[in-house]
């Protein structure tokens, strides 16, 4: 069969852009969907009119313009969970490249487990909750007075960093055994990241469980959180998902983490793994105020390339993305 030409410039977009450069970023603020007395906030990143800008937010540097009017089209949706006592601008770069490809990416960031509020941290709402609130930044995103239109809810996929990595594969569909962290924490007791308590999680809430987005398409991963999952917990995963893991990483185990999910999921994952790398390596490299005040995340082994590491991981999210969120609805001969 031959292929249209309108067919190929389908599986190229969001690569082509529609040649614009520009990016915009605009705060959401929504319900949590697990108590919608407290307010969910989220970024969103997307393609822009106009000439390209950069905003100051916090810490970071920001290759986008705040509020900068949509650029016409209907973009796919990529949603970013950063990870525990994370902030939504850890990725920044990664959201703006991924604009810049024509996406709309939703950097969520969690209620009760960032760089601010850790009020959840190692609770049941927390591990189930996550999910939640990233579906729920779909929505919000879908009837934004600026957003709203320019959004194809129906091709979504998740990036997940660390406990982000979990949060995207439940969405998925992954169904987590919250007893295993009990076991890997008897394991390994000095991991004093996953295993504060013990590996026993608080359960503050009976009411949850795992919940799956059937919008989905596909997953990337970024030294994911994944010794929750056993090979039976996965099976539902379906789509597409790519692995990005180091070497070097000193907060979660390799073979336990980002290996075992390697080895369990159904179909088997792309999987990148950089020598020298540690866990903080998926962050965007830190500007100077950052080094400042938390130099743990902003210093790599000698040799590792961070800003490099970037620019290639970049690259292949933006090919990811545009290969699995396809148009299925692109006309073939």
């Amino acid at each position: 069969m031959l292929v249209r030409l309108s067919a190929i410039l389908a599986l190229l977009v969001p690569l082509l852009a529609f040649g614009a450069p520009a990016v915009g970023m605009h705060r959401l603020e929504l319900a949590d969907p697990l108590d919608d007395g407290q307010r969910l906030s989220a970024v969103a990143f997307y393609p822009a009119q106009g000439k390209p800008h950069s905003t100051d937010v916090d810490l970071y540097h920001v290759d986008a313009g705040d509020d900068a009017p949509m650029a016409d089209g209907h973009f796919p949706v990529v949603l970013i969970s950063h990870g525990n006592g994370g902030s939504p601008l850890a990725h920044h770069d990664l959201a703006t490249a991924l604009a810049r490809a024509g996406f709309v990416v939703l950097a969520v960031q969690h209620t009760g487990d960032n760089y601010q509020d850790q009020s959840r941290a190692g609770t049941f709402s927390n591990l189930y909750g996550r999910p939640l609130q990233l579906s729920a930044a779909i929505d919000a995103a879908a009837s934004d007075d600026l957003l709203a239109g320019g959004l194809d809810t129906e091709r979504v996929g998740v990036i997940g960093y660390s406990a982000g990595g979990e949060s995207a594969l439940i969405l998925a569909g992954a169904q987590p055994t919250p007893e295993r962290l009990q076991d890997y924490c008897r394991q390994w007791p000095e991991d004093r990241d996953a295993c504060g308590r013990g590996g026993e999680l608080i359960v503050d809430r009976d009411d949850l469980s795992a919940f799956a987005d059937p919008r989905v398409g596909s997953v990337m991963l970024m030294a994911p959180l994944g010794l929750m999952f056993n090979r039976k917990g996965l099976e539902p995963v379906k789509v597409p998902v790519l692995i990005y893991s180091g070497d070097d990483d000193r907060i979660l185990q390799l073979e336990q983490n980002a290996g075992a999910l390697v080895r369990r999921l159904p179909s088997p994952p792309d999987f990148r793994l950089l020598p020298g790398a540690g866990h903080f390596v998926f962050m965007a490299p830190c500007p100077q105020a950052l080094h400042a005040v938390a130099p743990h995340v902003c210093q790599d082994a000698e040799g590792v390339d961070r800003a490099a590491i970037h620019e290639q991981l970049n690259d292949e999210a933006v090919r990811f993305f545009s290969r699995t969120l396809a148009d299925p609805q692109a006309p073939f001969d």
